[in-house]
């Protein structure tokens, strides 16, 4: 299994709070959806979010460092959002996750994104990522690149 063939879905229902006074979802959202698809791919590996996002017992944490989105087409509140969640490149060091977003039962890409997280240690400074998190990251196909 491959990085381009490891995918976890996980839906969406858009709130009203989701949306600009034009009902249309605001920009500041999409970016909540995919930390909550972050959260179900980790999951998707047995790896538990309140366990890896900060792990002060193991010394570590996965903040997310930067984040891009491109919005196509507008979605509405009351709409069911598919996001469809892989990795797009591991490092040593950081995590970067792709995302992309349909209305539930089309193909048509309403919205892309990426997010990268960065293991970092106590003090704040980036650290390789931690073994265990390697491990169940290379179940999905996944090889640290050395960069």
């Amino acid at each position: 299994m491959s990085w381009e063939t490891y995918r976890h879905r996980t839906e969406v229902r858009v709130r009203f709070g989701d949306t600009d006074p034009y009902g249309i979802v605001y920009f500041v959202s999409y970016f909540r959806y995919c930390h909550q698809a972050i959260e179900e791919f980790l999951r998707s590996l047995e790896l538990l979010p309140e366990e890896t996002f900060r792990n002060v017992p193991e010394g570590f944490g996965l903040p997310i460092v930067e984040a891009h989105g491109k919005f196509l087409r507008p979605t509405r509140y009351g709409d069911l959002v598919e996001i469809d969640t892989r990795i797009q490149e591991l490092r040593r060091k950081a995590i970067i996750f792709h995302f992309d977003f349909f209305l539930a039962g089309k193909s048509d890409l309403i919205a892309e994104g990426t997010a990268t997280m960065v293991a970092i240690s106590p003090q704040w400074r980036a650290i390789p990522l931690p073994e265990r998190i390697q491990a169940r990251l290379s179940r999905a196909g996944g090889k640290v690149e050395k960069a």
